[in-house]
């Protein structure tokens, strides 16, 4: 006889209410939805990562200037070297005028439904570092991603699907990392998903049928509760025992997030997607859109490449195959969250850990440059068609309103409905949060 996870638990343990506190809270799901401080105007964020460090004065904050500046040998400072043109042309497009290199083509022609922010600036010149301070906020020790945070700060939708998703082909800098929970319960880490003929392990049923699989594991999830019981506050248990669920529910709503048969011929040109193609940037635009569609709070993509990363030392025209890659399938996912009326309560956010020194490295690249960067968000809570801040004629230095990466989480999490310096864990004897004693939301981007 098949009895509910409750009524396991009362059975195991006795009909009173003198049980375990620590079973107890198991009955709360970690992953059931939760109110914001107050409404936000995004339910939901889908995060596109560039790995590598996008060089800005190369795509969304280009610098004529440079030209001229080669030509006489100008240098980038008292440190930087000779100072090197972009490889490729610019020109202002949509209503709003926003100037974008031809690098990007696609995204150029949605401009108008971006906030374009040229005045980021990081906490480090690494990409580890650097990559670890864009997804968690410190760039020295270890700490849930952001991600992770608003798993914790909203729940989920979808009780068959976790709350946060990578859509990860290849490790990025500072590995798993970049989705781990850290110290929030082990519920709210990333699950990565890697794209192919099998996008996620084990994803099949091995049980005959599901009701005996189902069967299985409230006899498991009864002898894992009550071995739990002898080691309460351990929370590499609790997360197991969360996971054993949120896998049973991936296998029977997770393969329809890969069927994309319904999907129109026009969808699927949109993505520049073929029939039957089950990796590629495009593929995880689309299965994002899908997954976004299904109640999950929190989707990264991270773009890491068919033949490297944004990593451009060497060579500044590895960008052109880099651009190509990912520039039709970006605007098509903007134009598809439009159409379906997603995008007004979906935050989508394009970033990267670092940009690039407006002078050049050997033998034909840019160095890292963390001074100054761009990103760009669109839809739930963002004021489109505008351009944040500015850099100086060569992109060296801000020139008006520097964002730190700590104001750009701060906006992130107002857009989804909280006050950044309250959505707290207490750890370690102290409270702790994604912006850590920095951060301000920059209301000018706000709609």
């Amino acid at each position: 006889m098949h009895l509910p996870r409750r009524q396991l638990l009362r059975s195991l343990f006795g009909a009173s209410t003198m049980m375990p506190a620590v079973v107890q809270s198991l009955l709360a799901d970690q992953l059931s939805p939760k109110q914001s401080h107050f409404p936000g105007k995004a339910k939901r964020v889908i995060f596109l990562y560039m790995t590598g460090g996008v060089s800005h004065v190369d795509t969304f904050d280009p610098k004529p200037a440079l030209v001229k500046a080669a030509a006489e040998k100008k240098t980038g400072g008292k440190k930087g070297g000779l100072l090197l043109p972009s490889t490729w042309g610019s020109k202002a497009y949509g209503k709003c005028g926003t100037t974008v290199s031809d690098l990007f083509p696609e995204m150029a022609g949605i401009v108008d439904e971006l906030c374009v922010i040229r005045s980021l600036q990081g906490d480090h010149n690494d990409h580890f570092q650097a990559t670890m301070g864009m997804h968690t906020g410190s760039v020295t020790v270890k700490r849930p991603s952001l991600g992770s945070w608003v798993s914790y700060g909203l729940g989920t939708e979808n009780k068959n699907l976790p709350s946060f998703i990578a859509l990860a082909p290849v490790l990025p800098y500072a590995g798993a990392q970049v989705w781990s929970s850290d110290f929030l319960p082990g519920a709210h880490s990333g699950t990565r998903i890697v794209g192919g003929p099998q996008p996620v392990a084990d994803l099949a049923r091995r049980a005959p049928t599901e009701k005996i699989q189902s069967l299985e594991l409230d006899l498991l999830s009864r002898l894992n509760k009550q071995h739990q019981t002898s080691r309460p506050g351990d929370p590499a248990l609790a997360a197991r025992l969360q996971s054993f669920e949120t896998a049973f529910g991936m296998q029977s709503e997770m393969p329809g997030v890969f069927d994309f048969s319904k999907e129109t011929d026009a969808t699927m040109n949109l993505y520049g997607l073929e029939r039957g193609q089950t990796k590629g940037f495009g593929w995880q635009c689309l299965v994002a859109r899908r997954l976004a569609e299904r109640g999950v709070r929190f989707i990264e993509l991270i773009d890491t490449g068919s033949s490297g990363n944004w990593d451009v030392h060497g060579e500044i025209n590895n960008m052109t195959p880099l651009a190509k890659n990912v520039d039709r399938p970006i605007a098509g996912l903007i134009k598809d969250l439009k159409s379906r009326g997603m995008l007004d309560d979906t935050l989508v956010v394009w970033t990267t850990e670092f940009g690039r020194s407006p002078w050049g490295g050997p033998p034909h690249g840019r160095e890292h440059y963390n001074k100054t960067f761009s990103s760009w968000m669109a839809g739930g809570g963002i004021k489109p068609g505008m351009v944040y801040g500015a850099s100086d004629q060569y992109g060296i230095d801000i020139t008006d309103n520097l964002m730190t990466v700590h104001d750009f989480h701060a906006t992130i999490l107002h857009c989804l409905g909280f006050d950044h310096t309250k959505l707290t864990y207490r750890h370690a004897g102290r409270d702790f949060r994604l912006t850590d004693v920095h951060g301000s939301v920059v209301k000018a981007l706000l709609a």
